[in-house]
Parts: C-alpha cells; structure tokens; sequence
C-alpha cells in the first residue's frame, strides 16, 4: 500500500525519495493517515499528488465542490456535523435514480430525505425496480476506512465515494455545516447550554484539541481557533432579529462566517461565555463593557481586547485579537524614501515624532517597531498606553485606568520624573497631554505618539486646534508621519494586469516613471480566493524643516505648507503606493481606496469612484 502513496508522489514531482519514505514509515509505525503526513510534510504539491492517488484507486477526481442540485438544508440531515467534521468527509448531492423498467415521475423533494430512516429502509428494499437515492460523497482520504464504514451505517441510503483535494474538502465542510457545527449538535442535545453552570473563577483559556466534551466553552474555542486560522484581527459576535451572525475582519475586511443553523438557540449562553473568559459581568447587560482575555493557542499566547455594546437585539461582543508578535524596522518593509529619514529621526536626542491615522491603519505596530529599534541597555524607553496592547521587553509600560485617574497626562507627568530617554505615548486626546509631551520634547526627551488625522500635514492644525502654540509646535516636533494599510497581493496567482491608458495614469497621479509591472488580484486556494494574503503599510513623511517651520509660526494654511512640502521632495500616501503598486507588492485599486487627491485640488477619479 505505501508503495502507491511513494508512486503518487513521485508522479506528482516529489524529488526527495529519503524524505518521503521516512514521512511514510513513520506515518504507519504511528498509525497515523499518511495522505495527511505527506500533505503536512510538503513534500510534493496537494492537488497533483491528491489526483494521482485518486488515479490509482480508480475514483473520480473533483476540482469544484458545488452541485447545483444539491440542497444544503438536506445534505445537513442525511449527514450529520458531527459524521462530516470528525472524519472530514462531504456531502455533496443527494441524486434520485431512474426507475428500473420506466420513467420516473417523481422528483427529489422535501418529503424525501425528511421521511424517517425506517420509511426509507423500508422503501429501498421494497423493490428493486423502484426509484431509489444515493448519496454522493467527497473525501481527501480514501484509506480513512473507519470514518467510511461509518458513514455506511450511519446513512440510510447507498453512497458513491469521490475525491478531492484536502483544503476544498474542509472549505467546504465549514460552508456547509459553519463553525463549530459538531459540537453545536450536542449542545442542541441539551448538554452544558445552561450559562449559570460556568465556573466564574475559570482561568486558564488554553485553546487545544483534547477536550471532546460538547461545550458551549468548546464551541466558542472553535470559533475563536477557526479566526486564528484565517488570519483574522477581530471577532464580531452580533445578534439579529432571529439569528446570531458571527463575522472576522481578514486582512481588514469583514467576512461573513457560515453559522450552523438556529444557533440563536445559544445566543445568550455564547455570549455569556465570552463575557465570564474577559471577567465581565455576565449580568449586565444594559451597559457597555471591556474586558480582555489572556489566550493560549498552541503553545503561543494570544491577548484579546473585549468590548460589548447593548443593541435593540441583544449584546454584540467584539474581539480583537492581537498575537505577541516580534517586531522589526525590517518588517515596515520601508521605501528608502522614507527609511533614511526615520533613521534619522530614530538618532535624534530629542523632539516629537508624530504618527497619524484613523483607527485601524496600524499606528501601533510602526511605534512599537521604531521603539524596538530603540531598545538598548543604555537607552530607557517608558511608555503610557491605552491599553498595552503588545509587551516589549526591557520597556516600561504603564496601562492607562481612568478609573483610578492614571490618565496619559497623570502618568506622562510621573514618567518624566523617572529619568527616562525616550517616552511613548499611546495618544495624544486634549491639550494637558500636548502640552507635557511638547514640554518633554524641549527638555532632551524624545517623544513619539499618534494622532487622528486624515494625513500628516493635517497633524499640525490638529495640535494648534487643541490649543497648542504654533511657535511651540514648530519647535518640538520634528516629524508629522502618515499611513494607511492596504491589502497584499497573492505572491501565489497575482497576474499582470492590463496595461492602463495614459490619460487614467495621469488622472490617477501616477509618477511619470512607470518602470515596472502592475499586477492585480486574481484568487486561489491559499488566498481563500480574495488576491490577497496580509497587509503592508504606505506611509508619507511631513518634515519639520526650517522653512516649514516658519509657515506654522505664522499660521499658514495646509495648503501652503503642502506646497513648501512639494518643493523639498515631500512623498505623498498616493505617491508612497504608487511604488509598492510598481515593485508587485499592491494594486491600484488598493492605493486608491485609502488615499486621496484632495490637497491637491484634483477630483475623484473614475476608478477612486469604483473602488
């Protein structure tokens, strides 16, 4: 048998012969699937190897698994979630046959499969000229004897056994059944949906795969195991008029979840699960909480921010989900444009470094980068944030309680006598904490925190609207940095794109140097189909120069110092894209969904409008 395993592979474009014959004995010295040991090795690529064995054995081979006369609400009762999920195998099309003899008149209908599985024992073995129904089924794994035989006696009709690749099978059991489909069967049996049966003083939230016990604490694990899975920043948990939607945000777009169906039975239980993991209050529920959760995935912690808010349908939770991540000046995947002057700006003694966005453009992870470039045991580095969202070791990091009145101004007063070198603060919100920060930065501190503006020049009337004094401005900051996150493209199947016309490019305010090649999003397996797979960052870098200076001392407009920007090289957001569009990382569309032309005086364009 391990034989036809060695020859698919080897058909399939597996060169090393020794890796593939150690991956195969240990796979059946431990009893274990050796298509999953070969596939999880990557030894040799999942659809040519997949196909190649399903060739030997003589069984059918799908690329796509979706029947259009499949009926989802029928496939979900003649196999259940927990048959499906546990030996991964898929449902894909109830067929009725033709009656021996004659024509049949009847069609596949509701009746048919909700009938009891006696009636329909009972009808298959009345005649065998009679019409009867077969189950189609798909399986990555055709040697998974067990869950075959299983299925056999489970399934009142005969089953017709097909194969496909492994991620189709389980992207397609997930779309099917929806998250935590299994465990949500036996909770509908009547076990643990009870939420005043948690343990209050749980602690430990360690997310693994050895607890089998049907759970309402297991399936909001699958939920959250699934997120992580996918990439996923946040979790949004939002009740409906009768139904519980459950969505992730992946690579900062929301995606829908397939849900088993009446999962609003345990809308209370899984968001009161939820609420008991971030030590909220399960009993209020009028008004809006925060919490957090100290995850354990596999061995790596994972910290979530928690936040309910009461609607008309009930509490929506929202979970941010943020990994103890490594993080690098390297990993900005900065433009020398833009690379030398923070470089600069990082070897300064002195002065305020601003970073600017809206929520959600990654603000934190460039500060975080810049201060571990930093981080040195001659430098001592404190910071006050709200909340700490990543540890970084050897820094001093104080969590901001409003509660106890640790504001960011309280503690940046605090921290400034503690001998510090350089000082970060989460966010600058009202004019006391301006203030300290512009104090700071005039007595040999180097300061860097963010604010919320549309870009960087915008970052200078923010602060003198907060009540800052533009020749106090001019003198502490050195640096207004703006960015926006857009999507990765697939380095798997992006493609060329069209060559676009002249007139678009210019409208577009594309730089006349148009060396290099503009792909655009096409979809695989490996992306989920979206083009993309991560985000990366496009910045633009407002200096304080001397001449720039002088304009915000005597109150100019954004315009003018845009234009004294202009004359000195400034790079804007759209022209930062732009370069990552050239050198294959991004596509237009991206580029132009997050930035704009409006300083400038140019109008929407055709293709901003699409976007």
């Amino acid at each position: 048998m391990n034989s036809l395993f060695i020859d698919a592979a080897k058909k399939a474009g597996c060169e090393d012969a020794e890796a593939l014959q150690e991956v195969v004995d240990e796979a059946t010295g431990q009893q274990r699937s050796v298509i999953d040991a070969i596939l999880d090795a990557r030894l040799v690529p999942e659809d040519p190897f997949l196909r190649a064995v399903a060739e030997e054995l003589g069984i059918p081979f799908r690329e796509v698994l979706k029947d259009e006369d499949a009926k989802p609400h029928h496939l979900r009762k003649v196999c259940s979630a927990q048959l499906a999920l546990k030996h991964r195998v898929l449902p894909l099309v109830v067929e009725k046959l033709v009656e021996v003899g004659g024509s049949d008149n009847g069609s596949e209908d509701d009746d048919g499969v909700e009938e009891g599985e006696g009636e329909e024992q009972e009808e298959e073995k009345a005649s065998a000229s009679k019409g009867k129904r077969r189950l189609r089924m798909v399986t990555y794994d055709p040697f998974n004897l067990v869950g075959r035989q299983t299925a056999n006696q489970m399934i009142p009709m005969p089953i017709v056994w097909e194969m496909s690749s492994r991620t189709r099978v389980i992207d397609a059991l997930q779309g099917l059944y929806g998250v935590g489909a299994d465990t949500f069967e036996q909770l509908l049996a009547g076990r643990d949906v009870d939420a005043d049966a948690f343990d209050q003083k749980e602690e430990t939230n360690i997310i693994d795969d050895d607890d089998e016990e049907a759970s309402v604490v297991k399936f909001v694990n699958q939920i959250i195991r699934e997120a992580l899975e996918q990439r996923a920043t946040d979790i949004h948990v939002e009740p409906l008029e009768d139904n519980l939607r459950i969505r992730y945000r992946v690579d900062g777009i929301l995606v829908e979840v397939p849900v088993p169906d009446q999962i609003n039975a345990l809308q209370s239980s899984v968001i009161a699960r939820l609420k008991i993991m971030s030590r909220l209050d399960i009993a209020e529920r009028r008004l809006p909480q925060d919490g957090r959760i100290a995850l354990q995935v596999e061995g790596e912690p994972i910290d979530v921010r928690v936040a309910t808010v009461p609607t008309v349908e009930g509490e929506s939770v929202s979970l941010r989900l943020l990994g103890q991540e490594r993080f690098t000046i390297e990993k900005l995947n900065l433009e020398s444009t833009v690379r030398e002057p923070v470089e600069k700006l990082l070897s300064m003694s002195n002065g305020i470094v601003l970073i600017t966005g809206p929520t959600g453009s990654g603000k934190s992870t460039t500060l975080y980068s810049f201060l571990s470039e930093l981080n040195k045991p001659e430098t001592r580095i404190v910071t006050v944030e709200d909340p700490v969202e990543n540890k970084l070791e050897g820094v001093m990091q104080i969590a901001v309680k409003p509660e106890i009145n640790l504001t960011f101004a309280n503690g940046l007063r605090s921290i400034l006598r503690a001998d510090p070198n350089i000082v970060m603060i989460g966010e600058i919100r009202d004019l006391e904490t301006a203030e300290i920060a512009v104090r700071a930065s005039l007595t040999g501190h180097l300061v860097f925190s963010t604010l919320h503006t549309n870009d960087s020049i915008g970052g200078i009337s923010r602060l003198t609207d907060m009540g800052v004094e533009p020749f106090l401005v001019s003198a502490s900051v050195r640096s207004f940095i703006a960015q926006r996150l857009v999507r990765k493209l697939c380095s798997i199947c992006k493609r060329p794109a069209e060559e676009m016309s002249s007139e678009m490019m210019d409208q577009l305010g594309f730089p006349e140097d148009r060396s290099g090649t503009i792909y655009e999003a096409v979809g695989c397996r490996e992306c989920r189909e979206s083009g993309y797979h991560g985000r990366l960052a496009i910045y633009e870098n407002c200096l304080i120069t001397p001449k720039i200076q002088d304009l915000i001392v005597g109150r100019a407009s954004s315009a003018a110092i845009r234009a004294q920007a202009d004359k000195e090289g400034f790079i804007s957001l759209r022209d930062y894209g732009w370069m990552k569009v050239l050198s294959g990382d991004t596509t237009v569309e991206e580029v132009v969904s997050v930035t704009s032309n409006e300083l400038e005086g140019e109008e929407s364009s055709p293709l901003a409008a699409e976007v």
